[in-house]
């Protein structure tokens, strides 16, 4: 999921978990009298926004936090705003409503004992043909290690990273075409260390015991065709990054990463639609990497950093199905693998998940929809807070 559609889902958490909202006019669609934000957050586009943080992922034990919210709004979206919101007939007039450039800082801590502090901001420039995204935090976390790979522990270890990161990216259209292309960066500042002891190989140690620096400049390339930037029923969404981190802009390691994402939306018909993710991420590196510069299997139903490896590659299916303008269910699964080298990988075990959710549409003005996820794993059965597409 983007920046921006967790910031909106944080936003609108709150205000789907009390009906009382929907007895005020501001949290009311007039087209069919049902709960509704879009109203609060259009007409809010100058104000702050303090709101609560729901974290739901068992590898830090859950968690709750607060973020702040400035919203910033040109003259010129400001007139498209209210433009559109004199029209009320058109169940889909929120295509022609964007979201305003916005910026944050936040805090949270997690059952386990783990912390972050931060901020950032999504800026929308020259009629959204420039697309800045960039954020920076301190954050002191724990998490189990289980190995790179096939390379699997006895047991887990529990490793504490405590780490300054900041991360760039700056994206421009390339004329009238959906191509994007432009640089990007991200450098961390971490002290890695084992916070339990027990049986570790010697190769793997160096790298959860160290105090390391990455720093790393690329290029991405994007293509982005979807018919709505949270909730997409159609197009495709295209990405390849690629970053060189290097001593020459402050790395204490060098390496590539390679990354590369492929989300794909099909409209079949007015109730029925289908989405195909197929993402890998390639590290070139002649040394272990420690476990937070390591590329996991991030899947619905799988704990953050619980398979990890130099080469990593999964796909998902999701099929939905549309019940009326507001509620739509769905169902999907996945499989992904994480290998400890690119010539191991097509050995490597399977990683299966599969489960159901369901969407509100919270936000029509912005075609906007959150609900819940349920998915099964291999090892956990997790719940998720989504906010539009689960991608």
């Amino acid at each position: 999921m983007t920046l921006l559609k967790k910031i909106i889902s944080l936003i609108l958490i709150p205000l789907s978990s009390f009906s009382t909202f929907a007895a005020s006019g501001i949290f009311t669609d007039k087209l069919d009298g049902n709960l509704d934000a879009s109203r609060y957050l259009s007409e809010n586009a100058y104000g702050f926004l303090p709101v609560p943080i729901i974290i739901t992922d068992p590898a830090v034990d859950g968690g709750l936090g607060m973020m702040g919210l400035f919203f910033h709004e040109s003259e010129e979206e400001q007139a498209a705003r209210l433009k559109t919101m004199q029209d009320e007939s058109n169940d889909r007039a929120s295509h022609s409503l964007m979201p305003p450039s916005i910026s944050a800082a936040f805090g949270a801590y997690t059952g386990n004992d783990s912390y972050f502090i931060g901020g950032g901001h999504l800026g929308f420039f020259n009629k959204g043909s420039i697309r800045y995204m960039g954020g920076g935090g301190y954050g002191d976390i724990n998490l189990n290690f289980y190995g790179f790979g096939d390379l699997t522990l006895p047991a887990p270890l529990k490793i504490n990273t405590q780490a300054t990161a900041i991360m760039q990216t700056l994206k421009f259209k390339l004329g009238n075409s959906a191509f994007y292309f432009g640089p990007m960066h991200r450098y961390v500042d971490a002290q890695v260390s084992i916070v339990n002891s027990g049986k570790i190989p010697s190769n793997l140690r160096p790298a959860l015991s160290t105090n390391i620096v990455t720093s790393g400049a690329g290029l991405t390339l994007e293509y982005d065709s979807r018919d709505n930037f949270f909730s997409p029923t159609d197009g495709l969404k295209y990405e390849l990054n690629y970053l060189w981190f290097d001593d020459v802009i402050g790395s204490d390691v060098d390496y590539t990463l390679t990354e590369l994402t492929a989300l794909n939306y099909f409209k079949i018909t007015d109730h029925w639609r289908t989405a195909i993710r197929v993402e890998a991420n390639y590290v070139d590196s002649e040394q272990i990497l420690p476990p937070y510069a390591t590329p996991y299997i991030s899947m619905r139903g799988i704990p953050a950093a619980r398979y990890q490896g130099q080469s990593v590659a999964l796909s998902e299916l999701e099929v939905a199905y549309r019940i009326n303008l507001r509620w739509e269910l769905s169902a999907f699964a996945g499989i992904g693998k994480a290998s400890d080298s690119f010539s191991d990988f097509s050995d490597s075990d399977s990683r299966v998940s599969k489960g159901a959710g369901f969407r509100y549409l919270i936000a029509r003005r912005y075609d906007f929809n959150m609900g819940i996820d349920i998915a099964k794993g291999p090892e956990d059965t997790v719940f998720y807070i989504q906010a539009g597409s689960a991608w």
